[in-house]
């Protein structure tokens, strides 16, 4: 213990020595522990404390494993006393996405039929998140099969927005994204594939990071017993409470499999060295996904603190593709990848026969596409090589592109069916539910790195957020930019939770 807080609480004593229990970073976390300002005992136990007291209201921790978290804080703390070399994340409490496989513990994305599926071991991405010293006490709500823009299911129910617990905290890692908002857990680390880790950041006002496609390998994060190929499209990311902490977690993480890590490795290209190099394009809405005025004028305003800043800014560019061509290709993609994957796939084909071949109505349009034949995602994986190549030649001449995450701030739960009937409200209408994707898809069907930055609040007090989306492997780039936005515009602010 240490010995400071033989004299005081332990939360008095740590919010005295850190500004991170409960909303501060991880990284400060992990310095505290480093330096022995709190023991890594004392800060499980304090976020554990809070968990209880808060997460009922939001349900956003579903899976507790805290009985193995108290032997990896003990271990964080030997580690300490001996002088050993420590971890980035050395001693950060922190939670996964229920979706990462945790040894003896259910793997389910919200299935009921996979309440039995028990993980063998830890995913390859917890098993280096632990190596790095992270202290994993428990598992995030989501969606069913991961595929929703909130986060709920029959095995674990609803998760609630920390900032108004009647909206969504967003999905498919809505009850991480609710837990880091709400200062329950130092860190947590979700998975992407339509915007699952940028929504719901958005939404909850804390940042999170998409990296580049394949750089934190994906073995572990999967419902299937046996070896998995890597997923097309999908992720794996931190969500945080400062862009500091989505680099740390994302060093901790990247690097390639054992299948090719003889020959492979990553050098990630460093950021621009001020804003007076950054190149800086601004993309805020398109007729295919209109967005809310006022998250428009939130991402201009960002905008315009970095060009004040010395950051050189244009409004008008854009990389040479047809957006609608674009959009059309991802979500062949994206259905397809997300319809093949789901343990219950017969009954899509079963779905399908039902539809006349002429029906465009949008179940029919969705069953269609997440069945779909491999010439049809073999033809749409080509196009989707013009867009890379699109965007390399644009990314030539801009270092990110700015543009929204989601069509509005978080909205009220909505569970009605069918999924496709939903709608989002921008500007005093509706719009598609699944309209929002296009934002998503922008970066997702390119593989590139995009991160979700907080940028304000809307006259709801709801907040808001934007996408930094980068070149290929300019991971750094997307992650310091919305640094260097925090320094200017502000960053995460704590809900009055608690």
């Amino acid at each position: 213990m240490a010995t400071s807080a033989k004299k005081k609480g332990v939360a008095e004593q740590m919010n005295e020595a850190l500004d991170a229990f409960p909303f501060g970073s991880a990284a400060s976390l992990a310095r505290a522990v480093r330096t022995k300002k709190v023991s890594a005992i004392e800060l499980l136990k304090a976020y554990e404390d809070r968990a209880d007291k808060i997460n009922p209201s939001l349900n956003a921790i579903v899976v507790s494993d805290r009985e193995r978290a108290l032997a990896q804080a003990k271990a964080a703390d030997r580690a300490v006393a001996k002088g050993d070399n420590l971890g980035l994340l050395h001693g950060v409490p922190m939670t996964v996405k229920e979706s990462y496989n945790l040894k003896g513990l259910p793997t389910t994305q919200g299935f009921v039929p996979a309440k039995g599926n028990i993980a063998d071991e830890d995913a390859l991405a917890v098993q280096r998140l632990k190596a790095a010293g992270a202290v994993v006490f428990g598992k995030t709500n989501v969606p069913i099969f991961l595929a929703d823009f909130q986060s709920y299911n029959a095995i674990y129910g609803t998760s609630n927005n920390p900032w108004d617990v009647t909206k969504t905290p967003g999905g498919s890692s809505g009850g991480g994204a609710a837990a880091v908002a709400a200062g329950l857990v130092g860190m947590e680390f979700g998975s992407d594939i339509g915007g699952s880790l940028r929504n719901p950041a958005a939404y909850c006002g804390v940042y999170a990071h998409k990296p580049t496609w394949t750089i934190v390998p994906k073995r572990g994060h999967t419902l299937s017993k046996t070896a998995a190929a890597e997923m097309d499209l999908a992720v794996l990311g931190p969500i945080a409470r400062s862009a500091q902490d989505l680099e740390i977690g994302l060093l901790a993480t990247a690097g390639p499999d054992e299948l090719t890590s003889r020959g492979v490795s990553y050098r990630l290209p460093a950021p621009p060295k001020s804003i007076e190099e950054l190149r800086v394009a601004v993309w805020v809405d398109d007729p295919l996904a209109p967005v809310d005025s006022s998250i428009r004028e939130a991402i201009l305003n960002a905008a315009k603190a970095l060009k004040r800043a010395g950051a050189k800014v244009d409004h008008e560019a854009r990389p040479a593709f047809n957006t609608q061509v674009a959009h059309g290709t991802y979500y062949a993609l994206l259905a397809g990848t997300v319809g093949a994957r789901r343990p219950d796939y017969a009954t899509l084909v079963e779905a399908r026969g039902k539809f006349g071949p002429t029906d465009q109505s949008p179940e029919a349009v969705q069953t269609r596409a997440m069945t779909a034949s491999f010439k049809d995602i073999f033809e749409a994986n080509n196009r989707r090589e013009e867009l890379r190549w699109a965007w390399r030649k644009f990314f030539d001449k801009y270092d990110v592109v700015l543009t929204p995450v989601t069509t509005s701030t978080a909205f009220p739960h909505d569970h009605s069916e069918p999924v496709t009937g939903r709608v989002m409200m921008a500007n005093g209408g509706s719009v598609p539910y699944f309209s929002q994707l296009y934002w998503a898809g922008l970066a997702s069907c390119a593989y590139l790195p995009a991160t979700a930055a907080p940028i304000g609040f809307d006259k709801n007090g709801l907040p808001m957020g934007m996408q930094i989306i980068g070149p290929e492997m300019g991971d750094r780039t997307t992650i310091w930019t919305a640094a260097q936005l925090a320094k200017l515009i502000g960053g995460f602010v704590a809900p009055k939770i608690g």
